[in-house]
């Protein structure tokens, strides 16, 4: 406050002795005259803001080093020890421990084997596919489509030389007018047609209707009583002797099956006795002891004997191969 008030005084001062310099000597009395009342006016007007000011500012000054400093560090502090230093507490030594645990697991339980199955497994199997379809998909592939689109070329020339065109030629100059001639035609024979169906029909309706009279009474009344007095007395006594008839045949075919079971049996029994019987006798009474008695008079021996005539043969080998390794090495130092 006082350095702003002194500020002020000494410029006022300044300006007093400005005006008390003379003026130079282009300017007038009049302008003298009104200059200095203005200057006073804004004297007067300026010097209470500029006090306002300076004692705005003292206040403040005093104010950001006696109040909102020390309220602003204590605010800071309770800031810090309110919401930073437990979220760096919790980072610290709870979240940053857990994640790397959690990495650590991670790593061992997904990452080496991710690793190892595909530098091992996955790595191997994809070289091998890609070779497998580089070398042989691709050159098969590529041998197919270029037989399959010669095949298809030459299909698709054949069939529109052999079967297109010639059908288009038939259909265009002979089914054609063929058809024409024919539905013509047609029209016709359907116009005729059904006057001569209705002609055959209105025939036919009284030719049927006279035979049909004339076979009811000629035929059918007869036939009935044929069939309702001779043939269902007869069809019934034929009935009766089919069904035993087909009695007789079961019994029989059953008997003989029987029969037949029994002869097997007997024609079996037969073939074991004369066949089966003696061949395994004689396997197990003739054929074992010998192949017992072969094996170890001739066998046994032969394969003892064997055996023996190959350690020998190696014995010699290793005494003929120390000989030579001796002679060399005498050789080498004479």
């Amino acid at each position: 406050m006082g350095r702003g008030s002194g500020g002020g005084r000494s410029r006022v001062l300044v300006g007093m002795e400005l005006e008390k310099s003379p003026a130079p000597a282009r300017e007038g009395c009049l302008v003298v005259a009104v200059r200095i009342p203005v200057r006073i006016v804004v004297l007067v007007l300026v010097v209470p803001v500029r006090m306002v000011w300076d004692a705005l500012v003292v206040t403040g000054r005093f104010l950001n080093h006696t109040v909102l400093r020390p309220l602003g560090r204590a605010l800071l502090w309770v800031g810090r020890a309110v919401f930073v230093w437990p979220f760096v507490g919790l980072w610290r030594y709870l979240l940053v421990p857990l994640g790397k645990a959690l990495l650590w697991l991670g790593n061992v339980l997904l990452v080496l084997p991710a690793l190892a199955f595909y530098r091992y497994v996955l790595t191997p199997l994809g070289h091998a596919l890609g070779w497998l379809y580089a070398r042989v998909l691709t050159p098969a592939g590529h041998l197919l489509a270029a037989i399959g689109a010669a095949l298809w070329t030459g299909l698709v020339w054949l069939g529109r030389y052999l079967v297109v065109l010639p059908s288009a030629w038939l259909y265009r100059w002979v089914l054609t007018p063929l058809g024409h001639a024919l539905v013509r035609c047609g029209r016709a024979l359907l116009w005729c047609g059904k006057g001569l169906v209705w002609l055959v029909s209105t025939i036919v309706t009284g030719i049927g209707m006279v035979l049909y009279w004339t076979v009811r009474i000629l035929l059918v009344l007869p036939a009935l009583a044929v069939w309702r007095r001779v043939l269902v007395p007869v069809g019934r006594v034929l009935a009766v002797v089919a069904r035993e008839v087909g009695a007789a045949l079961g019994h029989a075919w059953r008997v003989a099956g029987h029969v037949s079971l029994a002869v097997g049996r007997f024609l079996a029994a037969v073939f074991r006795w004369v066949f089966v019987e003696p061949v395994r006798w004689v396997y197990r009474s003739v054929l074992t002891p010998v192949g017992h008695a072969v094996r170890a008079a001739v066998l046994r021996p032969a394969a003892a004997a064997a055996r023996a005539v190959g350690r020998a043969g190696r014995q010699a080998l290793g005494v003929l191969s120390g000989d030579v390794g001796d002679t060399r090495a005498g050789c080498l130092k004479g």
